[in-house]
């Protein structure tokens, strides 16, 4: 084989320069560079090929042509997130970034076979939409308009055919189809029951579900286990309010709100609302069931009893010990009392925002003494006593019972139950801020906490 050393091979004429006959092969070995001068170009003849060796470098400072962009669909990727309105340029993708607020891709002037791509870098594109705008009067998919994008996650790639369809979607897609998912610990309240009228039980807190730091959860349970959140999805945050106190004889205090997160591919998280106290006239004096129960009305001369809680969310209210009495609501964490002093079941502490709060706790009972009986720590609202002050009502946003209200003359109404609250905690490097409902978002360490004190979603 002959060999043939230059440093430089330069065309007689013109800028193309042809490397033998139609079996040409050009080889470009390790330590050497190939450099195409401004405006030149590199042919290879039907049946030839260029062979780069393994660690070369190829870069291209000029215009690549037939490698994709007008024959498969294929864009190159710009690095740049775009956060507002911009016009796309043919054979380049973006990453649009609307968690701010939604804006406009004005596509290019179309030429058959050009080619742009969309993908939602945040997977807001369901709060914030993004909006395609033809140029002047060109189409997307045969109609003269613009389109919207409105999915979480989605990525689109448009080619122009011609003037009748105009832009056509040729590949899409959603990040949800490469799902990956995240821990997202949780702590689910409802909203407490209301307490029941004339010498009423307590109002039963709310369900407390707590997924948190191996804390435990309402009625003495261990901490669940924390949820898988899936990028892209939202998920729905309900908060329940608290049940309302009894204002007539003909009723029990009544049932607190369910709170819940809920979302596709999640087993909903719901917490129970807390059972109303039962009322001084005989029908009516057994305490209701819920998340907590609620407290029993007063005896006479029947023997009620309080309301039973749901397991791993509280307990039960408590039962009559005194014809002049009635039983405290049950709380997260402990049983409505139903001897001296009748107050509301304690409350369970968490430390999932970072500081060690007490939430869940029951409503006092009403008492013929001469002390108002307590709610229990945790929100639960005291009960009211004959001849004095009347009850109080839960405390918002804890899931608090309110208290039974006070017999004798007059005879007074139980008192209204406390809100619930949820509370959502992430790593900081997993969290999108993608809210609705206004939550308050804190941090502590690496991890960020966002606490709803009503309904409003998270997407992640």
């Amino acid at each position: 084989m002959s060999e043939v050393k230059v440093n430089k091979i330069s065309p007689r004429s013109g800028t193309n320069l042809t490397v033998g006959d139609n079996a040409d092969v050009l080889i470009i070995p390790n330590g050497v560079t190939e450099q195409v001068q401004s405006g030149g170009s590199i042919q290879v003849q039907s049946g030839g090929s260029v062979t780069i060796a393994s660690g070369a470098t190829i870069t291209n400072s000029g215009t690549a042509t037939g490698f994709g962009e007008s024959y498969n669909g294929a864009v190159n990727w710009s690095s740049t997130i775009k956060t507002g309105t911009f016009t796309a340029a043919s054979g380049t993708g973006y990453f649009c970034n609307t968690t701010a607020s939604a804006f406009t891709v004005n596509l290019p002037a179309g030429t058959a076979g050009d080619v742009v791509g969309i993908k939602d870098y945040a997977s807001t594109f369901a709060i914030y939409n993004l909006i395609l705008s033809p140029n002047g009067s060109e189409k997307i998919g045969g109609i003269a308009d613009d389109a919207t994008l409105s999915q979480a996650g989605l990525a689109v790639t448009l080619v122009y055919i011609d003037s009748t369809r105009g832009w056509l979607v040729t590949n899409s897609g959603l990040q949800s189809e490469a799902p990956q998912t995240y821990s997202a610990n949780f702590l689910v309240i409802a909203g407490g029951g209301g307490g029941g009228y004339d010498r009423g039980g307590g109002g039963g807190a709310g369900g407390y579900r707590n997924s948190f730091n191996s804390e435990t959860s309402g009625g003495g349970a261990a901490a669940e286990t924390s949820a898988n959140f899936q990028p892209g999805v939202t998920y729905t945050v309900t908060v329940g309010d608290g049940g309302s106190g009894s204002t007539s004889a003909g009723a029990k205090g009544g049932g607190g709100n369910a709170s819940s997160i809920s979302g596709s591919g999640l087993t909903t998280i719901t917490s129970l609302g807390g059972g109303g106290g039962g009322t001084g006239q005989p029908a009516l004096r057994t305490g209701t069931a819920g998340g907590s129960g609620g407290g029993s009305g007063y005896n006479n001369p029947a023997s009620p009893s309080g309301g039973s809680g749901t397991s791993a969310q509280g307990y039960a209210g408590g039962n009559y010990s005194s014809s002049t009495t009635a039983g405290g609501g049950g709380g997260a964490g402990e049983l409505g009392e139903g001897s001296s002093p009748y107050g509301g079941g304690n409350g369970v502490a968490s430390t999932i925002t970072g500081a060690s709060v007490t939430r869940g706790g029951g409503g006092g009972g009403h008492d013929g003494s001469t002390s108002n009986p307590p709610g229990g720590t945790g929100g639960g609202g005291d009960g009211g006593r004959d001849g004095g002050s009347n009850s109080t009502a839960g405390t918002a946003n804890t899931g608090g019972g309110g208290g039974g209200g006070q017999g004798g003359t007059p005879s007074a109404n139980g008192a209204d139950g406390g809100s619930g609250v949820v509370i959502i905690r992430v790593a900081t490097a997993d969290y999108t801020g993608s809210t609705s409902g206004s939550p308050t978002v804190t941090t502590d360490g690496s991890d960020t906490i966002m606490l709803f004190n009503s309904t409003g979603s998270y997407t992640a």
